[in-house]
């Protein structure tokens, strides 16, 4: 691929994935990277301003003045402390562990290919760091294929090192995948200057790289995992890239020693010119040798792939470090893919997979058609493939989708564990079935562990239509939704998990029935299926509904049944079976037809009433620009899912402002409602099973 276009992409296409920003911000975005001019760089300043994503040049800024909406900044200078918008942008999430299940088809392996993705979420500048009140999103969901995600973006205009933000990382880390940042050096036919180059690898007085320092410093205070080093500059030689090889390799020590990684691309050689290998040759060898990991430029060919999977394996290494570009930008699931090269069916896979910009499966999509559920049929057809079913691949479909060769992955490991299936958007927030707020919506930060092979449906009739769907939900803004005829019992896989059984366990299924009559059954395996492909051995445990009211019923099989705005939440008690829950599914079997079911909320748990989870304390107006505020709080003892937040009006009602997984948010656009004085404000802490604490408050006068 021309890497000229690629780089223009960088910044241009990146701009198209935030919509209804304001005009000045839609300008920031610097469609050729094109440097703007010369200004010293203002640092900010704590003011009641929307938080965004930050970037950052090495060190020396270009000449002039930013566009609108532009901040330009030192790498170089930045210090935490000093940090005003660190509160918005530091991940929460740990990176959790994840294990593999039996794959869900005979032809998905583990142990050999991985998959990479390099995914612009947003343009450079100007990108939120608590989400947008849009559902028009990129809300990636299928984790469970992917190893590493890049951060992707920059441009010479705007900055050239990107830090993720909150909301991506902790949805990653949530599902086990680490986020890198994005360190880009652009060509100079788009604004590239050597001198950015140079300032990332300069030396201290000790002979150590002081940005090198500075990117694992930040990586740590934001909570993201390390950094994908791109440098495409030309006009270096042989010291340069000796300089660079030494940047690499101390970024590299450091990163191992906080935890980080470094993925570098295959562009700048060890003599310092830039040159795209496509494979792993003597010119980037060092570069491969000095990370953990490197993306194959695009122009690879079979033979080439071939050689570089031979040379990492004599070098030592895996040859799964070696991440084989395949640019998804401009067709996505169509796009043709020598797939024989890197992952040949029946044969070892030759290396793994790098997607450069698979955020195509929202991009493609015409104004008119960005609604939730058109955003994740085409992602479902991409991670998926076209039978939009992991254990009944289409193995002549041309796109050989991750699902057909690379086995899943799942977090689902401790007891307590719920899920209301958000997907980390939406056109409305739920709470308990009912709408408390009518705007649109995202922020990852809020996204479930979601099903991992979806979907997964086994019946001898005919095979209903199972999506996330965004018409109604339980709580968030999703809910999981079985529409068709079911004329044999329909098996639904819901999760692959490692939840240990306890003498009191119990699972809550919360429900509702749209259309059609439906016998629900949960579906609970103890062990792995026979083979891949196999159906897990589940037992069935009845599920009982009622649909007389509000209220909880008990029934003489141990469940118990409350309904409330027509959903069900029945509690099913596991008596009888031990060990492990290895999966969970439902079953449904109508007795009227066509059935439209909503799984609205799943739990696993000890019996009882749940603890509430401690209240934060210490709420307060950190900055105030008439109605724009920003706030902050601290966490209470022990395990937050993330907080909401509530403005509470002189009638004594609630009105929802939003939810977070940070101790921040930044709310604009506030009035005084009449006579009123001051705004009060309640912030809860949301525990793992969807309880709440009690508020911590806070009141501003006007």
């Amino acid at each position: 691929m021309n890497p000229a276009r690629r780089t223009v992409l960088i910044a241009a296409g990146a701009a198209a994935l935030t919509p209804a920003l304001p005009a000045a911000a839609a300008a920031a975005a610097d469609a050729t990277g094109t440097p703007a001019g010369a200004a010293a760089a203002a640092p900010r300043a704590a003011a009641a301003t929307a938080p965004y994503a930050s970037y950052w040049y090495p060190d020396s800024l270009p000449a002039g003045s930013p566009g609108p909406g532009i901040t330009w900044r030192s790498l170089k200078s930045w210090r935490a402390a000093d940090d005003p918008d660190l509160a918005f942008n530091a991940a929460t999430v740990p990176l959790a562990r994840r294990f593999t299940p039996t794959p869900a088809n005979p032809t998905a392996r583990s142990g050999q290919a991985r998959v990479q993705a390099l995914v612009s979420f947003g343009p450079t500048s100007n990108n939120p760091s608590q989400g947008s009140s849009t559902a028009d999103y990129y809300a990636l969901t299928h984790w469970a294929y992917l190893d590493e995600l890049v951060f992707w973006g920059g441009s010479a205009g705007e900055g050239l090192i990107l830090a993720p933000n909150a909301p991506v990382v902790d949805a990653a880390h949530r599902h086990g995948v680490p986020v890198l940042g994005n360190v880009f050096l652009p060509p100079v036919a788009y604004g590239g200057q050597l001198q950015w180059t140079r300032d990332l690898v300069q030396r201290d007085a000790t002979g150590h790289y002081p940005l090198a320092a500075q990117l694992v410093a930040v990586a740590a205070a934001y909570g993201f995992d390390g950094w994908f080093v791109n440098a495409e500059t030309g006009g270096g030689n042989t010291a340069l890239g000796t300089a660079m090889l030494g940047f690499v390799t101390e970024l590299k020590a450091l990163a191992a020693a906080r935890g980080q990684r470094v993925t570098w691309y295959d562009a700048m050689t060890v003599n310092g010119t830039v040159s795209w290998q496509g494979a792993l040759t003597s010119q980037n060898q060092a570069f491969f040798q000095a990370a953990d990991t490197m993306f194959v430029d695009f122009r690879w060919s079979a033979a080439t792939l071939a050689s570089s999977g031979t040379k990492a394996d004599r070098l030592g290494r895996s040859r799964y470090e070696l991440w084989a570009g395949v640019d998804v930008e401009s067709n996505g699931s169509g796009t043709s893919v020598n797939w024989d090269a890197i992952v040949p069916a029946g044969k070892p896979h030759l290396t793994s997979i790098g997607f450069y910009r698979p955020e195509w499966t929202r991009n493609h999509l015409p104004a008119d058609r960005r609604a939730p559920e058109d955003f994740h049929a085409a992602d479902d057809r991409f991670w998926t493939g076209r039978s939009l079913d992991p254990s009944r691949p289409d193995t002549s479909d041309p796109w050989r989708a991750p699902a057909l060769s690379v086995a899943d992955r799942s977090t689902v490991t401790s007891v307590p564990f719920a899920s209301v299936f958000n997907t980390g958007h939406g056109l409305r927030w739920y709470e308990e079935g009912a709408v408390v707020s009518e705007a649109p919506w995202n922020h990852l930060g809020l996204q479930d562990r979601l099903p991992s092979r979806r979907w997964v449906v086994r019946t001898a009739g005919e095979r209903p239509a199972v999506s996330f769907d965004f018409a109604d939900a339980w709580r968030g803004g999703s809910s999981v939704l079985v529409a068709g005829e079911l004329d044999q019992p329909v098996v639904v896989d819901v999760y692959a998990t490692r939840l240990p059984i306890g003498v009191n366990t119990v699972v809550d299924l919360t429900f509702r029935g749209e259309a059609g009559e439906v016998d629900v059954e949960l579906a609970v395996a103890t062990a792995e299926p026979s083979a891949p492909g196999a159906t897990p051995p589940y037992t069935y445990r009845a599920v009982n509904s009622v649909n007389d009211g509000m209220r909880v019923r008990s029934v003489n099989d141990g469940t118990r049944v409350r309904s409330v705005n027509g959903w069900q939440t029945v509690t099913v008690p596991l008596t009888g079976l031990s060990g492990t829950v290895r999966a969970l599914g439902v079953r449904l079997t109508a007795t009227a037809g066509p059935v439209r079911w909503r799984l609205g909320g799943l739990a696993v748990r000890p019996d009882g009433t749940p603890t509430a989870p401690a209240a934060p304390s210490g709420a307060r107006v950190t900055a105030a620009n008439g109605g724009d505020l920003r706030l902050a709080w601290n966490a209470g003892p022990g395990t937050v899912r993330h907080y909401t937040l509530h403005r509470l009006l002189p009638d004594g009602t609630r009105r929802f402002l939003g939810a977070t997984a940070q101790r921040a948010w930044f709310v604009a656009g506030l009035r005084p409602e009449p006579g009123e004085t001051a705004a009060r404000f309640e912030v809860r802490a949301v525990g793992e099973l969807y309880n709440t604490s009690s508020p911590a408050t806070v009141t501003h006068p006007w």
